[in-house]
């Protein structure tokens, strides 16, 4: 085949740093296109974006030439730089040092797009760590408590 295909559904977890609820609804709309203009820029597609006071989820279509680790570090880097111009509230903004990264069937495509899309439903009574916790249980991964959160 002289063709190389790929179709890699990723859903990205990330928070803050120490889970700091800063990210105000107005300058959210904005991060999401910056984070969208990565995403298109590695050759992938932001399919959905959605987040709150202390964390983001991120439903992307993964470039077939990236790794994950490197697709992470350039949306964080890129959103970050763009969250300092958002005013002395954002001079001091950083992403936690870890992220969480899974795989989704396209048969699952639609549940994850609401999922993301009712982030605020879904933290009146959850914490961002009782979220992500629950995320790595689902998904089989082991983890040590100690290491997963900054």
């Amino acid at each position: 085949m002289p063709q190389s295909l790929s179709r890699l559904l990723v859903h990205v977890i990330f928070s803050t740093k120490f889970r700091e609820p800063i990210l105000e609804d107005t300058v959210r709309p904005q991060l999401h296109a910056v984070i969208g203009g990565v995403v298109d820029g590695l050759r992938g597609t932001l399919l959905r974006a959605g987040s709150v006071e202390d964390h983001i989820h991120l439903f992307i279509a993964h470039p077939r030439t990236c790794a994950p680790a490197d697709l992470v570090e350039a949306i964080k880097v890129a959103s970050s730089k763009f969250l300092k111009t958002q005013g002395d509230r954002y001079q001091h903004f950083h992403w936690q040092h870890g992220y969480g990264i899974f795989s989704v069937s396209s048969s699952h495509r639609a549940q994850v797009e609401a999922y993301i899309d009712h982030q605020h439903e879904h933290h009146h009574g959850q914490s961002y760590q009782d979220e992500f916790r629950a995320f790595l249980i689902k998904h089989e991964l082991e983890f040590d408590e100690r290491y997963v959160w900054d």
